[in-house]
């Protein structure tokens, strides 16, 4: 089988528990070096994993034992990092969004394509059982021809929970950028590219206060919009609404539903790997429930790098996550002047995931 694909993490906070627990002891990885700007941090880290070193970043970025960098920086931090790797020649990658601002992200492939190295990025939920289950039933016809797709994520923000929420509430965070990867990669998996955008968007307050950790009660300032909603013309003909908040307290509505001409889909939480995909066919009198039939069952964080490694063409690739960040920042733009806005990105819905069992995709 060869030795297995080395890792190398930088950024060690709340998010990599999630990787490494898909990652360390995966037979067909290793993770051999972690890196953060807390060096204690990263030492507790790498004393957990057998045959980790606790690295500084630019040592780990250069590092001969490494062969793909997985990018668990805060948003402003992506670019420079994913940089530092590419120019290694290792590939990437890294937690959503690409990069804090198109620009950036550009930057990234461009250099990625002239290296030849591979850039993956999340979200990767959008390769369960949910998303993929949904997206077969689209493709298989269930629904007819789609028309329209309603989006919808609310919550009363991320420093209700987050020790340390202040990039949320910083250019490159906002609940557009922070949990629109989820919802516009799963809308793009269903109904395809989006060619135009129109938005509008708000902010509720100047400040947040932190409610859990050795910060609580801190008040922090609020830079970007808190509520954030729109239209995507996909290149398909379907439309597609989405709200992304963190002012609302809670909601009812399905995460994602896509309407047909002959059917309406209930899609899961894509946030989510797995959960239950409904199906309302014209003429029934009730929903009835799918049994999952495409995606990678029981997934977790970390399936999208494995199977970077492991697909000719990455599903949780770089081109995608360019054409979701194009999307995210059009709605702004749309939303602050007043005007429908092109977009200036395109790209293939990724290949369908076949429903691959977790003793598959754990082993191979």
């Amino acid at each position: 089988m060869g030795r297995p694909h080395r890792i190398g993490v930088v950024g060690t906070g709340y998010i990599s528990a999630a990787y490494l627990s898909t990652l360390a002891g995966h037979p067909g990885v290793a993770v051999t070096a972690v890196a953060d700007l807390d060096a204690a941090r990263a030492a507790s880290v790498a004393a957990g994993i057998d045959g980790c070193r606790a690295l500084p970043v630019e040592e780990l970025l250069r590092d001969p034992h490494v062969d793909t960098v997985l990018n668990l920086t805060v948003p402003a931090a992506h670019a420079s990092v994913a940089l530092g790797a590419i120019d290694n020649h290792k590939q990437v990658y890294g937690e959503k969004p690409l990069a804090a601002g198109l620009a950036a992200a550009r930057s990234v492939l461009d250099r990625a394509a002239a290296v030849g190295v591979a850039v993956g990025c999340a979200p990767d939920t959008v390769l369960g059982t949910g998303v993929q289950t949904a997206r077969a039933a689209v493709d298989a016809g269930l629904i007819g021809r789609p028309l329209s797709a309603v989006a919808v994520m609310a919550t009363p923000g991320h420093e209700r929970w987050h020790p340390h929420p202040d990039f949320y509430y910083l250019p490159g965070g906002g609940p557009l950028l922070d949990m629109g990867p989820y919802y516009l990669s799963a809308l793009i998996h269903l109904l395809g590219p989006i060619v135009a955008v129109t938005g509008a968007g708000s902010r509720l307050r100047g400040s947040r206060v932190i409610g859990t950790g050795p910060r609580s009660g801190e008040r922090i300032g609020v830079s970007v919009d808190t509520h954030v909603t729109g239209v995507l013309h996909h290149a398909g003909g379907a439309l597609s609404t989405i709200t992304t908040s963190f002012d609302a307290v809670r909601t009812t509505a399905a995460p994602i539903e896509v309407h047909g001409e002959t059917g309406t889909l209930v899609v899961p939480d894509p946030n989510r790997f797995d959960g239950d995909v409904r199906l309302a066919a014209l003429g029934a009198d009730d929903w009835r429930t799918l049994e999952p039939f495409a995606g990678y069952r029981e997934a977790a964080r970390g399936i999208g790098l494995l199977d970077m490694i492991t697909s000719a063409e990455p599903r949780a690739g770089g081109a995608l996550a360019l054409h979701v960040l194009d999307a995210m920042t059009a709605l702004l733009r749309s939303a602050e002047q007043g005007r429908r806005v092109d977009l200036t990105t395109t790209a293939e819905r990724p290949a369908p995931v076949p429903l691959t069992p977790p003793e598959e995709w754990r082993l191979r």
